[in-house]
């Protein structure tokens, strides 16, 4: 189980969102939701542990995040399609699986590249794709990353609509298997029962302490 309890982010004299607190369990899925500038993007780094909370806990499996065994089963894809333009589309995949400490094999690199519409580009410089077609790259390694909690940050940005549903299938059987995942996106979500984090219910006001609150809910 992925729990967050009584987070507060805070950034500069900004408050952004005080006492977020939501669970999700195997097969559950959560939408952050929220306008321009409430925290969605802080919320998720939070989440994933790459910036600390002003205050609040989060646990994976009752245990602080932070540990070796809770970043073997995250998988964090940020807004930014964050590849080495340097270096192909199949070697940024391999790229990153080395650094998750896997070994990714050619076959199912260019297998997972075919599927989000890659095929002939695997070996292309990735300086050389469009903006839709780096975040196609970088959305590949839901094929190849075996991770349990997926914390994926506007996954739908520049995809067409054919992709947008394709994406969204994988999600799905992720979640039919067990996983958990935690999206935000400025669209709809074509999945179902999603645990709603809306950070817009009160906005943030400049006092010295956020104010922001969050709802869960069960869609």
């Amino acid at each position: 189980m992925l729990s967050a309890r009584h987070l507060t982010c805070i950034r500069g004299d900004r408050p952004l969102f005080e006492g977020v607190g939501f669970s999700l369990s195997a097969g559950q899925w959560a939408h952050v939701r929220g306008g321009n500038g409430v925290g969605k993007t802080s919320l998720l780094r939070i989440l994933a542990g790459l910036s600390p909370a002003a205050e609040g806990e989060i646990l994976w499996g009752g245990e602080p995040i932070g540990s070796e065994a809770f970043r073997r089963e995250l998988m964090y894809l940020g807004h930014q399609p964050a590849v080495k333009e340097d270096l192909s589309a199949l070697e940024n995949l391999q790229l990153a699986a080395g650094l998750d400490g896997d070994v990714l094999e050619v076959a199912d690199a260019e297998r997972a590249l075919r599927r989000f519409g890659l095929a002939g580009r695997e070996d292309l410089p990735v300086r050389f794709l469009s903006a839709g077609q780096k975040r196609r790259v970088l959305l590949a390694r839901t094929l190849t990353r075996k991770a349990k909690l997926w914390i994926l940050d506007e996954p739908f940005t520049a995809l067409d609509v054919n992709a947008v549903q394709m994406l969204a299938g994988i999600v799905r059987d992720h979640l039919a298997a067990g996983g958990m995942a935690v999206l935000t996106s400025h669209q709809e979500i074509p999945l179902e029962a999603a645990v709603v984090v809306d950070l817009s219910l009160h906005g943030a006001q400049p006092v010295a302490r956020p104010v922001a609150q969050m709802q869960a809910v069960q869609a």
